[in-house]
């Protein structure tokens, strides 16, 4: 079989099999705690455009002021965000770009994206895998032969063209058995075109919000075509894919 990111043996799934069901289950309660806590205290709230627009000053203050505590903040922030498979990731990313500038703001989102990816995939490995695995359906076999066929190459697909949730494909990833090496260089390879956009966009929104009130800029605008072109990207791959599928002959 090709690929080296799935083993060969087995369904594929690969979880901790051996562990008590407390042990096994801990990981996935505590993110689910977490998650209820969030949206208990109303943190997604802060994940919006409008948020970034109030509190542009106060996150510019703080990154002249400090920095390094500003950068790992973030980066703390965008890990947990991911791991909780909390929505709002995006706007996160332009959150860097509007904080740190497109370059670092791109590095640093790419960073923490990859380790709270890689985070959830670890908790799906050992917690709950052969339970989903075995109630995924028929589009979880699809997703389970692109793995097993060559689990690099797909997850970079599925990465580079977002037709699924990011959260869905960390758990697929995990839940039919992709290496954790592979898997991490996958993402990070493919998450990296669209974080960049995201943290151009946050710098044009940054620039734009500056002075004495909002105006727009040219990077604004190249940063919204360029969002808007990768919005297109999943339609046009689903709109191929009909295309390539050819009608059963009349029998």
């Amino acid at each position: 079989m090709r690929g080296t990111g799935v083993p060969t043996s087995g369904q594929g799934a690969v979880t901790g099999t051996g562990a008590t069901p407390l042990l096994r289950w801990a990981p996935l309660a505590g993110v689910a705690l977490a998650l209820l806590l969030s949206y208990a205290f109303g943190l997604h709230e802060y994940l919006s455009i409008d948020a970034l627009r109030r509190y542009q000053a106060n996150l510019a203050d703080f990154v002249d002021d400090r920095p390094l505590l500003a950068a790992g903040l973030y980066v703390v922030v965008y890990v947990v965000a991911v791991a909780l498979s909390f929505p709002g990731a995006s706007i996160l990313t332009a959150a860097g770009g509007l904080m740190f500038g497109t370059v670092l703001g791109t590095l640093l989102a790419l960073v923490a994206a990859t380790i709270g990816a890689t985070l959830i995939f670890l908790i799906a490995r050992t917690s709950f895998g052969d339970f989903l695995a075995q109630r995924a359906g028929l589009r979880g076999e699809k997703l389970r032969a692109g793995f097993q066929e060559s689990a690099f190459n797909y997850l970079l697909f599925l990465r580079l063209v977002p037709l699924f949730p990011f959260w869905l494909v960390n758990l697929a990833a995990a839940l039919f058995g992709m290496r954790l090496f592979p898997y991490v260089a996958a993402t990070a390879i493919g998450i990296l075109p669209g974080t960049f956009v995201l943290s151009y966009f946050g710098q044009g929104l940054a620039t734009a919000l500056d002075g004495d009130g909002p105006h727009l800029s040219a990077g604004l605008f190249i940063a919204l075509a360029l969002l808007g072109a990768m919005a297109l990207v999943p339609v046009l791959v689903r709109w191929r894919r009909r295309r390539n599928v050819r009608p059963a002959l009349p029998v």
